[in-house]
């Protein structure tokens, strides 16, 4: 399971690092560029708190952001409408960390895991509230046959194997800073002409609100399936 023991993963797929960024290419445009390809899997060294954490493959890296391999991954998941992203992920919260204390058939009770995903549109205006998605990754154990949820708001995400680019960020995932760093993302991505998915974004974060120092929160924003430079 990609919350504890994944499964070692090779891509067929290059990308390249330099001073475009690091981006996806075709095979038979290699030449003369720096490659790397997945390996080994990379532990979450900054996700302290939980036992069980969501597991990548580092793919490459720059100093603005990161490229990250993710497998499939089951994960339980709410929508909430709100105008501000912290009182969505708020209210959405609340439901999620009932059904992982109990609120489910057979009242089984299951482990905190990390991190803990909000999904964000881009296409939000100051007038209207926006939907925001909370998603929790379901333990390793309960991956293939989770518990059904008793509360009808909750429901079961498929999340595919994907490519994502990452930006990483200390303090707290608030609505502003959450937009400052996506914002501060896609200008670079757009710089190196990145293809990726432009409707939403996953704002990420690992700590409990208890944790006051070493914060670590992410923006995400997956990358398009054919891209190509």
């Amino acid at each position: 399971m990609p919350l504890s023991t994944p499964d070692h993963w090779v891509d067929p797929r290059v990308f390249r690092v330099g001073s475009s960024g690091c981006l996806k290419v075709k095979a038979e445009n290699l030449k003369g560029i720096v490659l790397l390809l997945l390996q080994e899997h990379t532990n979450t060294s900054f996700c302290t708190e939980s036992k069980e954490c969501l597991e990548y493959e580092l793919v490459c890296k720059t100093d603005e952001y990161e490229v990250r391999h993710y497998s499939p991954t089951r994960w339980v998941s709410t929508d909430a409408e709100a105008y501000f992203m912290g009182v969505g992920a708020a209210m959405a919260f609340r439901r999620l960390f009932q059904y992982i204390t109990g609120a489910n058939e057979g009242g089984i009770q299951m482990e905190m895991t990390a991190p803990v995903l909000v999904k964000i549109p881009e296409e939000t205006k100051m007038w209207e509230p926006a939907v925001y998605t909370l998603n929790f990754p379901l333990p390793a154990a309960y991956q293939e046959k989770p518990p059904a949820p008793t509360n009808d708001k909750l429901y079961f995400t498929e999340m595919p194997e994907m490519d994502v680019y990452v930006r990483s960020y200390g303090g707290w995932m608030l609505s502003v800073t959450s937009r400052l760093h996506a914002h501060l993302l896609t200008k670079e991505l757009e710089r190196v002409r990145a293809s990726y998915n432009h409707s939403y974004h996953y704002g990420v974060g690992y700590d409990s609100p208890l944790k006051l120092l070493n914060r670590h929160n992410e923006v995400w924003y997956v990358a398009n399936i054919s891209e190509e430079t």
